[in-house]
Order: structure tokens, then C-alpha cells, then sequence
């Protein structure tokens, strides 16, 4: 599984905006935005003005960090959303939403997707009563999520449900905290999508 291995907090701060990459650290005044909000490298704090090309990459690049995932998988999500009825941009945001290690973390199971990964990967997390280990796996409505039985007293997953409480749980997901469980309601609307990405800009750069 190809994943980014460096500081994440230097994403962060290369994108001006949290991505909460780190769970509840980002919550708080540790958090690399509240002590040097600017981007990382020697030159960070010189003002520069973007092309149009730059504005379109750095949305990009954005969206590809807050759900964590590399170019080629990426270019891939992209084909499938051209593919669908609708408008591309919103089937490009719904089908990473739609991610199961995305739905663990949005239920409040995993602290960041990074965690959220973690936990799928190393068999802690069912989908309609079957263990799957596959963190792109696309979640439909009705599907369940849950935490193994034997994976319950896990600290880490006892924590993020905990931080959760601070959270909302978006509204077409529904958490059962006492049963380490979530429903998939329905897929996102775009209302439901709402991220700091304009995804119109990926978009505009894809179809170059």
C-alpha cells in the first residue's frame, strides 16, 4: 500500500489549512498551522502570486492529501467519476467520501485516516459482518461498519471515539458509539461534501 512517509504537518502548512492529518493534535495549540502558519523551506514566508495552472495544482494536491492517497490512485478516482452521470467534480469528492477508511474516521473509529488505515489494514474493522483489510474499499448505502469484537479494548480506538464527542458526525452516517458501529445512511449529497477543496479546479486541470 503506497503512502507518504514524511512530516505530515509540513502538508499542512505547505496548503495553508489544516487537514487534520494528525487527529486531536490539530485540535489543539500544538498544531503546526497555530505556531508557523506558512509553507514549510527557507523561502516560506515570501509572498508569491500562483498562475492559473498553480491554483488548479495546489487544489490538486490538497485534495489528494486530506484523503491520503498517491497521483496514480488518484487519476484513477478521477476516471471513475468522468465515467458517472452527474457533475465530475462532486462524483470525484462523493467517491473519496465513500472510502472505508474515510467512513472510519468520519464515524469517529480512527482518530485520522491515517489511523483509520492502520486499523483496516491490521483486521480490526468489519463491513456487513465480514473483516475487509482493503482501505479504498467504496462503501454503499446501508453498509455497516464496525469494530472487531476482540479489537474493542484497543486504546487508540476507545481515544478517537472519544475525541469524536467534540465531532459531528456528518449526517448521512450514523454512529452506534456503543457498539463500536456505524450505517451508511445514504451516499453524500453535495451539501453533505462540503471540504476545503474547490474541486472544480481538479477538474480544469484533468481535462487539459
Amino acid at each position: 500500500m503506497a503512502r507518504h512517509i514524511g512530516p505530515v504537518c509540513k502538508l499542512c502548512r505547505r496548503e495553508g489549512l489544516k487537514l487534520f492529518l494528525k487527529g486531536d493534535r490539530c485540535f489543539t495549540l500544538k498544531c503546526a498551522i497555530e505556531k508557523r502558519n506558512y509553507p514549510p523551506g527557507a523561502h516560506g514566508q515570501r509572498r508569491s502570486k500562483h498562475s492559473e495552472y498553480g491554483l488548479q495544482l495546489r487544489e490538486k494536491q490538497k485534495m489528494k492529501r486530506l484523503y491520503g492517497i498517491l497521483e496514480t490512485q488518484f487519476r484513477s478516482y478521477f476516471r471513475m467519476a468522468e465515467r458517472q452521470k452527474g457533475i465530475t467534480g462532486e462524483n470525484l469528492v462523493r467517491l473519496l467520501e465513500q472510502r472505508l477508511d474515510n467512513v472510519v474516521h468520519r464515524l469517529g473509529l480512527g482518530a485520522s485516516r491515517a489511523q483509520a488505515r492502520m486499523l483496516i489494514v491490521h483486521g480490526h474493522i468489519r463491513v456487513n459482518g465480514r473483516r475487509v483489510t482493503i482501505p479504498s474499499y467504496l462503501l454503499r448505502a446501508g453498509d455497516v461498519v464496525e469494530v472487531q469484537p476482540a479489537s474493542r479494548e484497543i486504546e487508540g480506538i476507545k481515544a478517537a471515539l472519544e475525541g469524536a464527542k467534540k465531532r459531528r458526525v456528518p449526517s448521512w452516517l450514523e454512529l452506534d458509539a456503543a457498539n463500536f458501529k456505524g450505517t451508511v445512511r445514504s451516499l453524500p449529497s453535495k451539501e453533505e461534501m462540503a471540504i476545503p477543496v474547490q474541486e472544480q479546479l481538479v477538474v480544469a486541470l484533468y481535462s487539459k
